[in-house]
Formats: C-alpha cells, structure tokens, sequence
C-alpha cells in the first residue's frame, strides 16, 4: 500500500500529542514534553529524509513489493520477538506467585488474533 509521504509525520505528530496528554494527565508534563519532541522530532526526520530508499519505505511513498516484503519480515520478526518477551516475563510473575497479569491477557490476543488471522487466510485461499 502506498502512502503519502505525509502519513507517517502526521501519525508520529498525532501518536505524541496522545503521548503528551497521557503523561500529563499522569502528572508528568515534562516528561510528555520530551517524548512529544522525539516524537515530532521523528516526523520531522522520516518526512525531510529526501530521497533516500529506506527513508521512503518508511513513509510510505517509496514503497514496492521489495519493501513490502522486508516490511512484512519486520514485523514478523518484532513479533516473534514480544511474544517471547511477553511469555518470559509471564513466567516471571508466576514464579513470584502472581497471576501473571497483564502478561497472560496480551500472551491470549496475540494468539486469538494469530489463529483468526489464520483461519480468515485458509478460509480466503
């Protein structure tokens, strides 16, 4: 899918405002402004990144199925990634004779959301 290349800046602006608001209702206003200034700072980044392949990829404007697919490997690979971390530290917390929580609950959407997806591409193909 093809993006414009003002996609990515507006949702790290809109992604750090939400931030903002979260640390500031939190009582840590300072702290949302830092992470509203990486985060613009992000944008700002990804959007005067120029011509640059990876930059492009990034935001969407550059993308071909090369990319698509580098992009879909990404992903697969940081979620591999979260649900070992997730599955380690769930077994932390019940080795400290917790209940798990809310490593359990995010360890059971991920694999709701693994077997529907699944189940919704056997089911198309």
């Amino acid at each position: 899918m093809t993006r414009s290349k003002w996609f990515t800046p507006a949702f790290a602006l809109v992604a750090g405002l939400a931030i903002f608001a979260a640390q500031w209702a939190g009582g840590s206003p300072r702290d949302g402004l830092y992470s509203l200034a990486l985060m613009v700072g992000f944008g700002v980044l990804v959007l005067l990144g120029g011509r640059s392949e990876t930059i492009r990829g990034l935001r969407g404007d550059g993308r071909d199925e090369r990319f698509r697919l580098m992009d879909l490997t990404a992903m697969a690979y940081a979620g591999l990634v979260l649900v070992f971390v997730l599955i380690g530290v769930w077994l932390v917390e019940l080795a400290r004779g917790h209940d798990g929580s809310p490593y359990g609950q995010l360890l059971a959407v991920g694999g709701v959301a693994y077997l529907a997806t699944v189940g919704y591409l056997r089911f198309r193909s």
